[in-house]
């Protein structure tokens, strides 16, 4: 494991701050897609569910005698091969879930920030000057920022805290989403192509993936 350290100057101010991650060069690709796999997997709800023939109700009578009748031999009337009879094989309730350790989570995390380190921009605030909600203000401000903000550029707004009015400004937005770093999660990382990060959101990452 190689510590890296990523330096990044804050737009519109001459400071600059600093982002230290712990990467793994040989597993991190393959720790990224476990811990993929790990937020997928839970996210299933596996509720999906049938009745076999012992669940559906009635069916306990033998339907005619077993000869006689000409007619084939029948056991019950909720035997598979009848309609409204129980299902074969069918789904059953089922946990999806996949653990994963706390420590392989934040490296698969830490190498997907090193590996966007190019298309990270750190800003002091996102919403000083939102004093209500305005979808074509945030537009406005990440265009200013010099990101393109059509439907086919996926951008990522990660803050310290969400506030409301940002929150709101942004909802209806396909392309940006709008996280907490407490929220930070594989899925939205890797989907995002332009990461914003406020800098109290960046001293937070500084802290958690650099303490043991």
């Amino acid at each position: 494991m190689i510590e890296h350290q990523v330096t990044y100057n804050i737009h519109n101010t001459n400071q600059h701050q600093t982002l230290k991650l712990k990467v793994n060069e040989f597993t991190g690709m393959y720790i990224i897609h476990r811990a993929l796999l790990q937020q997928l997997n839970n996210k299933r709800q596996g509720t999906a569910n049938t009745k076999t023939r012992s669940e559906v109700r009635g069916g306990g009578r033998k339907p005619w005698k077993q000869k006689g009748t000409g007619r084939a031999r029948a056991g019950s009337i909720r035997s598979p091969l009848w309609k409204g009879g129980g299902t074969i094989f069918g789904p059953k309730y089922k946990s999806y879930n996949i653990k994963i350790n706390k420590k392989e989570k934040n490296l698969a995390l830490s190498n997907i920030l090193y590996n966007k380190a190019k298309d990270i921009l750190v800003i002091t605030d996102f919403s000083y000057n939102l004093n209500y909600p305005s979808t074509k203000l945030i537009l406005k401000e990440i265009n200013n920022l010099g990101l393109n903000s059509n439907k086919k550029n996926n951008i990522l707004i990660i803050v310290n805290k969400k506030e409301k009015n940002l929150y709101l400004s942004v909802r209806n937005l396909q392309n940006i989403e709008l996280i907490s770093v407490h929220q930070l999660n594989i899925f939205s990382l890797l989907k995002a192509q332009q990461l914003i990060i406020t800098s109290s959101a960046l001293n937070h990452l500084n802290k958690n993936y650099n303490d043991e």
